[in-house]
């Protein structure tokens, strides 16, 4: 199994009214992602808002994540950008936070080829003896790396032990997960996919919802490892409107609001995201009751 665990947090970025990164907040909040059952933490990744944090501010936040979280769960820091070379800047200056890992997310807007997409994250990798995660989300980052690609970075470079896999495609997770080697494992990026993936050989989710429901998810997750299928998929069916509703608007906004509706404050969201609309956050509540 993964040393990342099985339901690791795509974490959001707490900001006070300022915008600022909250160091307060953001030790409440890695509090209540331990203790509601998170194996492992992702920092400035999508859900953080990394597009809008500054190098800097990744650097610090990683730095202040890894001091409260002491060792208890993994670290993992997104380090990745559509830059090669500013990608390997980050990543080695994430080294020295003390980070337990990296995710590198493909490359947006500029469109690489699969041979572009191989030479981009094996040139990275090559950089740090970390364990590397790659992301995949070809709804965010237009193009869509073939599940040929993921297999022959698996087998080519060492440190390249995992993939967080946001296409929701089964076929490719099953031909990426039947095509790699036995240590390399495979996270649905989608909290809906969770128990799908896992059906067919995941090892569990780079989670948004574990925010929320994290102790119901860890739930779900250990019924389906101990074989009670029944159990699992009644939980998935239970959840599946928390997994769906907390995309009604760009990701991280409805989550933040539903944190602050469960008393857990990380402030708003950077532009060129937007608060939610009342209606939106009406919706919001009614998935909470």
């Amino acid at each position: 199994m993964a040393t990342f665990g099985r339901l690791l947090t795509a974490m959001v970025t707490p900001f006070d009214d300022e915008l600022r990164v909250d160091r307060a907040k953001t030790e409440a909040l890695v509090e209540h992602l331990i203790a509601t059952g998170s194996t492992a933490l992702v920092v400035a990744g999508t859900t953080g808002e990394s597009p809008t944090l500054t190098g800097q501010e990744k650097i610090e936040l990683f730095r202040h994540v890894v001091e409260i979280v002491n060792g208890r769960i993994p670290v993992i820091a997104g380090t990745g950008s559509n830059s090669t070379a500013a990608s390997i800047e980050m990543t080695q200056k994430a080294v020295e936070t003390g980070v337990d890992g990296i995710m590198l997310v493909v490359p947006y807007y500029n469109k690489p080829s699969q041979e572009g997409l191989y030479q981009h994250f094996k040139t990275i990798a090559e950089t740090t003896a970390l364990p590397v995660m790659l992301y995949n989300i070809p709804g965010r980052s237009v193009i869509n790396m073939a599940a040929e690609t993921t297999i022959r970075l698996a087998n080519d470079v060492k440190n390249i032990v995992a993939i967080k896999e946001a296409s929701s495609d089964l076929s490719q997770m099953s031909f990426i997960i039947d095509g790699t080697p036995d240590d390399f494992v495979l996270y649905t990026g989608d909290d809906k996919m969770t128990l799908p993936c896992m059906s067919i050989g995941g090892a569990g989710v780079v989670s948004v919802a574990s925010h929320l429901i994290g102790n119901e998810m860890t739930e779900m997750i250990a019924a389906f490892t101990d074989g009670n299928v029944a159990k699992a998929s009644g939980l998935h069916r239970k959840l599946l409107p928390v997994f769906e509703g907390i995309f009604i608007a760009a990701n991280p906004t409805p989550v933040k609001a539903a944190l602050a509706l469960q008393g857990i404050d990380t402030g708003s969201v950077r532009l060129p995201l937007v608060p939610l609309t009342d209606r939106e956050n009406d919706f919001i509540k009614s998935l909470l009751v």
